[in-house]
This record gives C-alpha cells, sequence and structure tokens, in this order.
C-alpha cells in the first residue's frame, strides 16, 4: 500500500513512471495517525479476482467526483447501459470494494445489466469525504440531490437499500417529478430510538454498542466487526463474511461508525410515507435478523398502492447462494415493465 498525501500527490508521482497499476483504497485509519488518510493499493497480480470478474462480466464503472452544498466530497460510480437507475448510498459502502469482494458483486451486476446503474458512497464512507460536519437525514437527501444532478438523471427509478430507503423515501416525497418508480430494499421507517417497542435494555444496549463500536471497529482483528457480519449475513461462506469484515473497516472510521449508528437510530419518516407518489415495490426478506420484515410490511402499508414481497432467507444483504435473489430480480424486471 502507498500512503497518499495532499491531493493524492503521491499517486500522481508514480503514474506513467511504474509499470505497475494502483487504485485508491479511500480514507483509512493507521497506527500513530490522528485522522484518516488517503491509501493505494499497487496490484502486483494483473489478473487478480476482482480485475478476471470484470473481465468477464464486460463491465466498467466510471468513478467521478462533485460536492454537496456544504462542500462535501462525494463519490459516484456510472456502470452498464440502458435507462438509469439511481440506487441509494448505505452505510459501509465503497465504490470500488463493493466491485471486488464477493458480498455485493451479483447484486449490482444484476441491476447494471439492463440499465446504467449510478450509484455513490454516502458522506463518510467509501471514497466520499470521511470528515464531515453533519450526518443527518437532511444531508443524507441533499447528498442524493447532488448525485442526481451531477449524474445528468431527470426522471428515473430509485432503488432504496438498507437506511438508505428513509432518505429514498424522503427524496421521492420532496422530488415526485423525477421519481418514476420507487424500490425499497430491506428498509424501515423508524430508527431503533423511535420505534415503540424500544426498552430501557435496548438502550443500554445501544449505548455499549456505541463504546465498543469506537474502540475496537478500526482495529487489525477483525473479531468485533465479526458480530455485525454474522448479524447481517448469518448465512454467508467464510469468504463472504471475511470480506464484509474488510469492508467495514475499510469504508468508514470508527468515529463516523457511531455518528451514523446515531443518526440512524433517530430516522423517522412515517409522516412522509402517504406523501410518497411514485409506484412503489417494497421487497424484505422473511428472516431479517437486522430489519425485521414487520418493519418493511410497515413501510407498504404506509405509501399509498405499494406493493409488498417477501423473499425466502435470513440474510440482511441479499447473497449469490440466497434464493430469494433470482425472486428479487424477477420481481424488479416485472414492477418496471408493468407499472405505468
Amino acid at each position: 500500500m502507498v500512503q497518499g498525501d495532499d491531493g493524492g500527490q503521491r499517486a500522481e508521482k508514480i503514474t506513467g513512471k511504474l509499470d505497475l497499476a494502483y487504485r485508491e483504497l479511500g480514507r483509512q485509519n493507521l497506527k500513530n495517525i490522528a485522522k484518516p488518510v488517503e491509501v493505494y493499493a499497487i496490484n502486483l497480480d494483473a489478473a487478480s479476482p476482482g480485475s478476471r470478474f470484470l473481465a468477464t462480466a464486460n463491465l466498467k464503472q466510471e468513478i467521478r467526483f462533485c460536492k454537496a452544498p456544504d462542500g462535501v466530497r462525494l463519490a459516484y460510480a456510472t456502470v452498464g447501459a440502458g435507462p438509469p437507475m439511481l440506487k441509494s448510498a448505505h452505510w459501509l459502502g465503497h465504490l470500488e470494494y463493493d466491485w471486488e469482494l464477493p458480498i455485493f458483486q451479483h447484486f449490482l451486476l444484476g441491476l447494471a445489466k439492463d440499465h446504467t446503474l449510478i450509484r455513490y458512497d454516502a458522506r463518510g464512507n467509501g471514497l466520499s469525504d470521511w470528515d464531515v460536519n453533519e450526518i443527518s437525514l437532511d444531508a443524507w437527501v441533499r447528498d442524493m440531490e447532488t448525485v442526481a444532478d451531477a449524474a445528468g438523471l431527470s426522471r428515473f427509478p430509485l432503488l432504496g437499500f438498507s437506511q438508505g430507503c428513509p432518505v429514498s423515501i424522503a427524496y421521492a416525497a420532496q422530488h415526485p417529478e423525477r421519481v418514476s418508480h420507487l424500490i425499497l430494499y430491506g428498509g424501515f421507517a423508524t430508527g431503533t430510538n423511535k420505534r415503540s417497542s424500544l426498552t430501557s435494555a435496548d438502550r443500554e444496549s445501544f449505548a455499549a454498542t456505541k463504546t465498543l463500536v469506537k474502540k475496537n471497529w478500526g482495529a487489525d482483528n477483525p473479531a468485533f466487526r465479526q458480530i455485525f457480519t454474522s448479524f447481517a449475513m448469518p448465512g454467508a461462506t467464510k469468504d463472504q463474511a471475511d470480506g464484509f469484515n474488510e469492508l467495514q473497516r475499510l469504508s468508514a472510521s470508527p468515529e463516523c461508525a457511531v455518528r451514523y449508528l446515531e443518526a440512524v437510530a433517530d430516522l423517522d419518516v412515517r409522516e412522509l410515507l402517504s406523501q410518497v407518489k411514485a409506484p412503489t415495490l417494497v421487497i424484505h426478506v422473511r428472516d431479517d435478523p437486522m430489519v425485521k420484515s414487520d418493519l418493511g410490511r410497515e413501510l407498504a402499508a404506509g405509501i399509498p398502492g405499494a406493493r409488498f414481497v417477501v423473499l425466502p432467507g435470513k440474510n440482511h444483504v441479499l447473497l449469490e447462494q440466497d434464493l430469494g435473489l433470482p425472486r428479487f430480480f424477477e420481481e424488479l424486471k416485472d414492477f418496471l415493465k408493468n407499472t405505468i
């Protein structure tokens, strides 16, 4: 790995001077350095699993940057051909590693098969700026507006993923003229702190989790992050679990992870559900341990005319081997084709 100085100057110094390929790994936490720094990887094996996978798929994503109104740099990627589809950002995302690790590859390629897929890293995550002043629903909605404008989107289907669902709902309610279809996967209208089922024990557990995240998230030992991995994808293979453990460390700092936990826990878009005008498809995995299917059912019940589909499985993140994955794409295709 090569540590970059301001503006990626070290990357510029090696470009064209060494017969080596390199790529951005985003901002990472390094020992004895107070703030995250830009890190680059030198590819000594041109035939890496990730590059072979992309070559086979014959797809190449293009990464660009834009700036939110408050000056935060946002990274977004475009891949595929056909009508556009915008996918919401989500926690623990990284535009490059999502392609290379055996977690999201199949899902993203499925989306890009018939569409020009536009996706982006949320503020504080991946290739977007890590050091940000505001993390909130309003900031996330402004970021979605910024990316949609930068990508030149006028009217498009919007796919909300996990905690990106409340953001997508807010965006759809505010911009009915731009969202042709709304697809919500693994989502919810209320964060943990806003749910009627919240107990004092839940509050204590949440406080303890934040403390552990702050102290252990960026550690070399993935034991603590494995707790989150087991919760998000209990049916993962070893390679998939190892990949998600690493993705967590690469995608966000411990401080930002805590701030995300706090912001997501306080989300509440229940009052916006009835304001969504776009045809809506709500999809949820039946035994999702991270976001219970009842929360998806509440979304569908609150959005006028929304259709609710339950997939078999127990992984919050749909994995390649999941029986619900083919059904997801079948439902998506039928929804986009048959809904005006």
